[in-house]
């Protein structure tokens, strides 16, 4: 499974905002962008004005880094995107949320997608009951999402289950604390992504 292996904060740093790829930690004192504003590699007191392409740059390398999606992947969403009836921008932005990996986070099972990819590519995640270990697999509507029986007791689902509700769960999925089962209600509209991504500066970037 290719992931960034590289320093999670410095990511956040390079865009310039919170993109919560630490769970908890990002809401603390200890959250890298709140105690160094200043970009890594950045020295100078003023700096240069961004161009169009460095803003369409950022706005991709910050959906790439909030979805925990390497470059090539990246574009092979973009060019279905683009295949797919509806707006291009709109139909990305919804395939990366229906990411296994970004569910089990919405869904509030685990702290973070890194976390829940981890999770699911050690098989601790089902779907309609069968094993999946593919954080990139597309979930669909009616899709029932949860822990496999044998590792419910665990003490690490314990805890997790325990801090349960860490923050709200979207309306396009709904969760059932007691028994640790979430379901997808219906496919992620625009207005209900909880994200500040800018779709329309990705297509323009791709569209150069």
């Amino acid at each position: 499974m290719a992931r960034n292996i590289g320093p999670s904060c410095r990511l956040c740093r390079r865009v310039g905002e919170k993109l919560f790829l630490k769970g908890e930690r990002c809401f603390t004192a200890m959250c890298a962008v709140d105690r160094r504003r200043q970009p890594p590699g950045e020295r100078h007191l003023r700096r240069p004005r961004v161009s169009d392409y460095g803003t369409q740059l950022k706005e991709k390398q910050k959906a790439r880094f909030t979805y925990g999606v390497l470059e090539r992947q990246f574009r092979r969403y973009f060019a279905r995107a683009q295949i797919t009836s509806g707006s291009t921008g709109e139909v990305l932005l919804q395939t990366l949320e229906r990411r296994l990996d970004n569910v089990v986070f919405r869904l509030d099972i685990a702290e973070s997608r890194s976390q829940a990819r981890q999770l699911i590519s050690h098989g601790h995640i089902t779907i309609g009951g069968r094993k999946v270990s593919i954080p990139s697999y597309l979930v669909n509507e009616g899709e029932t999402i949860s822990w496999k029986e044998t590792s419910k007791v665990r003490e690490f689902s314990v805890a997790l289950a325990s801090s349960m509700p860490r923050k709200s769960v979207p309306a396009w999925l709904a969760i059932d604390t007691k028994e640790m089962l979430g379901k997808i209600n219906h496919l992620p509209e625009p207005a209900e992504i909880d994200t500040t991504i800018d779709t329309r500066m990705i297509v323009e970037f791709y569209s150069k």
